[in-house]
């Protein structure tokens, strides 16, 4: 009636009382199903001495029925359970060892309990902690269990069975992918069960993407979502019945090669430490799926465990790494490099050499006292080695010691980028047989190839390596009059202190260099310039472009041992254009029987331009003619006030013919208005070569080509020779007309730097205001 109106609950407590009706009757056969349903009803709402009471009833009723195997597996919840006395427990601790003793199996098959009724996983931790271990190496694995009987419980056999896999790719996974994919710590936790069976809230899940993908074509064939903890959530209802699904619901035991077995084990009540040894053979995953004991023809089974152990076995190719010890190298000094040799599989053997080609550019400085650090994997104790080292023309041959197979060797050596073309920079930059390339902030790199023969492989291992250059140098010619100048500024490009000595300016011409400082040795700081300035004499008829070298010894700070071998810096550039050929001059003067020059007021402008130096190379670019015997050139000159101060009255510019020999003079005059008050500056006189057309020099005047007004400049550097005509930079309706009767059209081409020494640049005249009378109109109230 109860279940018919769906009072399942009072269903199962009269079930109960019926229980004990038919045990008391000797009936049960018809008291074990009643006792299994008030069994599951207290299981699931959690009543643990109702719970307790009936296994009592249960376990009287199963040994009376002759079922062996659900007889022993609730003696041992009972022996298990805390909520019955000391003595109770141990006895049903003696009748599972009793009922064990007897033979009690049938047709060669073992009595299968649960593992967790005698004792629960609580953790379990690995060495090396990352479990990560090669081919042939030692791995160890220690289980604590918590025992749950009441007494030392003696097992014949404890195992642990793993699951191989091998990945496609594990050849390729080496130590540090593998520990950078493994949880730190190497200790795994493991959740207990819920005493005397139980049940309490289901865990969460625990969902995973999974991706299927073609083992042909490698594209993507399904995804999905699988659950990681299904075993969790998918049991039998009654974990203290012996139900087929609770008895086979684990994996089958394999005891092939993948188990790990410790013998005669005795658990103590409480806390158990167990550690399996094992040593690895085949590359790849091993994962914990199953924990088993024996003790006579009684097994223990925990059919799943959960989270997920696994320890990772790699076989890994032998590979040689060299890296800088610092964040940047630089060329032309000695600075560590470090080697290391990570040997795998592979037993170096005594007379094994990694051979360095292609040495020249970039030495090997050994010390005396080259040695090696060779460590296992898990970087444990080191030892020593000693390292040898030979050097011949084109081959640096270092002889590497004894190292066993998975062992790392470190050893660290000085290298030294020779700076190219014997040290030498042209123009500030690397020449164009080094590759390199610009960074704005640390200057040219230049990158220098090694190859390296190892033992192990037929194959060479090529090492690139950046040098950054450390210096930066650039030059500029400076004029005074007739006096020439060079200034060189050195400038750190990197973020190191350098000491510099020995500074000096060469040429293989007969140039002469008088050094303006006397400073020795100076320190530049990172990011910091130094300059240096040489006052030059020469002599007469040398050529306009004339090759230099500035040297400079530099040492970083604080000085190495190794600076003996340190190369000089050498910055290599060309003197071009250093004869200074005119000079101009220009002088204001008052009006006549006037002390000083008054704004708004006529003034005389004399412009003087001389020639220095007789004929020298630098006229081959001008067109030079022959008058009164000479060789004469024309000039033209023009005056600008860029700052707007003076007003210049009448023409402007002109032409002149210059003489081409030393101390020729011509002297232009034209007036000019000062247009403000003050110490004005001289306006601006520019002085250009006139390049007339062959064809027409001699027949028209310089003074009616001034009037075409289709004068165009070029740059000298573009047209070196002055044969080549320009376009007009500002062509107006007369020189479209002056094209379109052909006539040809002059060019001005500028001066080099330094050719033409004004030295009226920076000179100023007092101009007074002018004595104006005004009438001022004052009303008086």
């Amino acid at each position: 009636m109860y279940n018919n109106i769906g009072r399942t609950r009072s269903a199962k407590l009269v079930g109960k009382d019926l229980a004990d009706f038919y045990m008391r009757k000797s009936l049960p056969q018809k008291a074990e199903p009643y006792l299994q349903g008030a069994l599951r009803m207290y299981q699931s709402e959690g009543w643990a001495l109702p719970l307790t009471h009936t296994r009592k009833q249960l376990v009287e009723c199963q040994k009376l029925l002759g079922q062996t195997e659900p007889y022993l597996q609730t003696c041992s919840r009972l022996a298990a359970d805390g909520n019955l006395s000391q003595d109770e427990r141990v006895k049903y601790c003696h009748e599972i060892l009793s009922f064990s003793a007897q033979d009690i199996s049938t047709g060669g098959n073992h009595i299968c309990l649960p593992f967790g009724s005698v004792a629960q996983l609580t953790s379990l931790q690995f060495e090396p902690p990352n479990a990560v271990v090669h081919v042939g190496g030692a791995l160890c694995m220690e289980l604590t269990l918590l025992s749950l009987m009441p007494e030392p419980f003696h097992l014949d056999h404890l195992s642990g069975h793993f699951h191989y896999s091998l990945d496609k790719n594990s050849y390729r996974k080496t130590a540090e992918w593998l520990t950078r994919h493994k949880p730190a710590g190497g200790t795994v936790y493991f959740q207990p069960e819920a005493p005397l069976g139980v049940r309490g809230p289901p865990p969460a899940l625990e969902l995973s993407e999974m991706y299927e993908k073609s083992p042909s074509e490698g594209g993507l064939v399904s995804t999905g979502v699988i659950c990681k903890n299904v075993h969790m959530l998918l049991r039998a209802q009654d974990s203290a019945t012996s139900s087929p699904l609770d008895r086979h619901s684990g994996v089958n035991l394999d005891d092939g090669a993948h188990t790990l077995r410790c013998s005669n084990v005795t658990l103590q009540p409480g806390l158990n430490r167990l550690t399996f040894h094992t040593q690895a053979q085949d590359p790849g995953t091993y994962t914990l799926r199953q924990l088993a004991a024996s003790f006579r023809d009684v097994q223990l089974l925990l059919p799943h465990v959960y989270p997920i152990v696994q320890y990772d076995v790699y076989s890994q190719e032998p590979q040689l790494k060299v890296e800088p010890l610092s964040e940047c190298l630089l060329a032309g000094v000695p600075q560590k490099l470090k080697f290391t040799v990570t040997t795998g599989h592979y037993l170096v053997k005594p007379g094994d050499t990694l051979q360095l080609n292609n040495a020249d550019t970039m030495p090997i400085i050994a010390g005396p006292d080259a040695a090696a650090s060779i460590y296992r994997n898990s970087r444990g104790e080191a030892s020593v080695g000693a390292l040898s080292i030979h050097r011949s023309d084109k081959v640096t041959s270092i002889s590497l010691p004894p190292v066993p197979a998975y062992h790392l060797m470190e050893f660290e050596l000085d290298v030294l980028s020779l700076l190219p073309e014997g040290g030498q920079l042209v123009n500030g930059e690397v020449p164009w047989r080094v590759k390199e390339t610009q960074d704005s902030h640390s200057g040219s790199i230049m990158e220098q190839r090694v190859s390296v023969e190892c033992p192990w492989s037929i194959y060479s291992t090529i090492i690139s390596l950046s040098f950054h250059l450390p210096l930066r140098a650039q030059h500029t010619l400076l004029s005074s009059g007739t006096r020439k100048y060079i200034q060189v500024c050195v400038e750190n490009t990197c973020d190191f202190t350098f000491q510099l000595s020995g500074s000096g300016l060469t040429s293989s011409q007969e140039l002469q260099f008088r050094p303006l400082h006397s400073a020795d040795s100076q320190d530049i700081q990172s990011r910091q310039c130094l300059f240096y300035v040489w006052e030059v004499t020469w002599r007469q008829g040398l050529p306009a472009s004339l090759p230099c070298n500035f040297s400079v010894h530099f040492y970083p700070l604080p000085l190495p041992q190794t600076c003996s071998h340190m190369q000089p810096f050498t910055y290599c550039f060309h003197l071009e254009h250093f004869y200074t050929l005119y000079t101009v001059h220009a002088d204001i003067s008052p009006p006549a029987e006037t002390e000083y020059c008054k704004m708004g007021s006529l003034c005389s402008l004399e412009v003087c331009i001389t020639r220095l130096c007789d004929s020298a190379e630098a006229d081959k670019e001008e067109t030079l003619t022959d008058c009164e015997g000479y060789s004469s050139t024309q000039l033209f000159y023009q005056v600008v006030d860029g700052g707007s101060n003076w007003a210049v009255c009448g023409r402007s510019s002109g032409v002149v013919i210059m003489p081409v020999r030393r101390g020729a003079c011509h002297t232009v005059c034209m007036e000019v208005m000062p247009l403000f008050a003050g110490y004005l500056p001289y306006p601006d006189v520019q002085l250009f070569r006139y390049l007339p057309h062959h064809s027409l020099s001699q027949q028209m005047d310089a003074d009616s080509w001034m009037e075409n007004d289709s004068v165009s400049v070029e740059d000298p550097c573009e047209v070196p020779s002055g044969r080549t005509e320009s376009s007009s930079l500002s062509p107006g309706p007369t020189s479209s007309s002056a094209e379109q009767k052909g006539l040809p059209m002059p060019r001005l081409q500028p001066f080099h730097a330094g050719q033409v020494c004004n030295s009226s640049a920076g000179r100023q005249i007092l101009v007074i205001p002018s004595m104006d009378d005004h009438v001022l109109e004052v009303n008086v109230t």
